[in-house]
């Protein structure tokens, strides 16, 4: 299943690029999210999920599987397994920034696929869950931007 989000920061495409690329910076701005190790390109961490009346706890990792300075753009790889048994989940997240006027666009386009209990829920409650996940997440990083 494929998600998109796309938000506009007031800050430049190269500051929101350096921010971005600080896991430990950002990390904990997504809900739930907890970051237990960064080494180079890869991490690990735990994500806490509620999505209708099923809680998850995944815990996994990730990596950078493409960095481009450049071009502003970057693909992570992570998955989790829930620590209940309530399923895995993967993802390929690709960011990508492009200047707009004084701040920055960022267009991110999530490929997911869910196993277990939540795959029971339809694209249309995962999207509604990921929008306000997304959107809490953006607050945050704002708060954490150079302006």
């Amino acid at each position: 299943m494929e998600l998109h989000h796309n938000f506009t920061v007031p800050s430049s495409v190269d500051d929101t690029w350096a921010t971005f690329n600080d896991l430990e910076l950002v990390a904990p701005c997504f809900p739930g999210a907890t970051l237990t190790g960064v080494d180079g390109d890869e991490f690990t961490g735990t994500v806490k999920v509620k999505l209708g009346p099923i809680s998850m706890v995944y815990s996994g990792s990730g990596k950078f599987t493409e960095r481009d300075e450049g071009a502003h753009r970057a693909v992570i790889e992570a998955s989790g397994k829930d620590k209940r048994g309530n399923g895995n989940a993967g993802a390929t997240v690709t960011v990508q920034l492009a200047p707009d006027g004084d701040g920055t666009t960022v267009d991110v386009l999530t490929d997911m696929n869910v196993g277990g209990k939540p795959a029971q829920f339809g694209r249309g409650i995962i999207q509604s869950v990921s929008n306000k996940l997304m959107g809490k997440f953006v607050d945050c990083v704002k708060t954490k931007l150079p302006t």
